[in-house]
């Protein structure tokens, strides 16, 4: 089975890797050419200008593609699982999995067409982005009660439950504040620095270190598969 493949484990730690590197990167080229100010920029923002620009879309298009992989493997191995727990039906592991999918377009769409060029479709692939993300998660959370205590424990299961709901929480508030500002443009004013600050980057760092929390748990997901997996044979 795909998921129980020798070198499986390693894609959630190479697409946490690849997309730390394509923010710290595209940040550092945006505030060495001066197109952004070097307080935590709006993330697009880093990569509206070129070169930036070139080298965001090129490696968010690519932290998308392994986004899909991880999450088809994520729901390989709930699949397995299944198979002698018998914990979730495969309708909710199938709707889970689209539901991360979706996510995964909105990270291509936030790539592809950016902040300046295409303003609402590039919003609107950010929206779908979050919230997807945000959903894909709260519902791998609940798969995750449901595995208990076989496949894992009630410990994490909280933790990843309550970084769920702190990311619906960003989420709606970034929603709700971001509707007064517009966040199409690079240069601000004094006024709006805060609140975009505010608004703008903290949910997407808890949104991120969500995913990178979620991710890094598949690896080990994937390692104790494995291993079982070996033993069988």
């Amino acid at each position: 089975m795909l998921c129980c493949m020798p070198g499986v484990a390693f894609v959630p730690a190479l697409l946490v890797s690849w997309s730390s590197a394509a923010f710290i990167i595209s940040y550092v080229i945006a505030v060495l050419a001066g197109h952004v100010e070097p307080l935590v920029p709006y993330i697009s923002d880093t990569g509206t200008k070129p070169p930036e620009s070139g080298v965001f879309g090129f490696m968010i298009n690519i932290s998308a593609l392994l986004a899909s992989i991880t999450m088809y493997i994520r729901y390989l191995l709930i699949e397995k699982q299944n198979e002698s727990s018998h914990f979730v039906r495969s309708s909710c592991n199938m709707l889970t999995l689209c539901v991360g999918l979706m996510g995964c377009t909105g990270m291509g769409i936030v790539a592809t067409f950016q902040e300046l060029a295409v303003p609402s479709v590039h919003d609107i692939g950010a929206l779908v982005a979050f919230g997807s993300g945000v959903l894909y998660i709260t519902l791998q959370s609940i798969i995750s009660y449901k595995s208990c205590p076989r496949w894992n424990t009630y410990f994490v299961c909280h933790i990843r439950m309550a970084i769920s709901v702190i990311s619906c929480i960003a989420f709606i508030t970034m929603i709700v504040f971001a509707s007064k500002i517009s966040m199409t443009k690079i240069d601000w004013t004094p006024g709006e620095k805060v609140k975009s600050y505010l608004i703008a980057n903290l949910p997407c760092v808890i949104l991120f270190g969500k995913c990178c929390y979620i991710y890094v748990k598949a690896l080990q997901t994937c390692q104790r598969l494995q291993i079982a997996h070996y033993h069988e044979q």
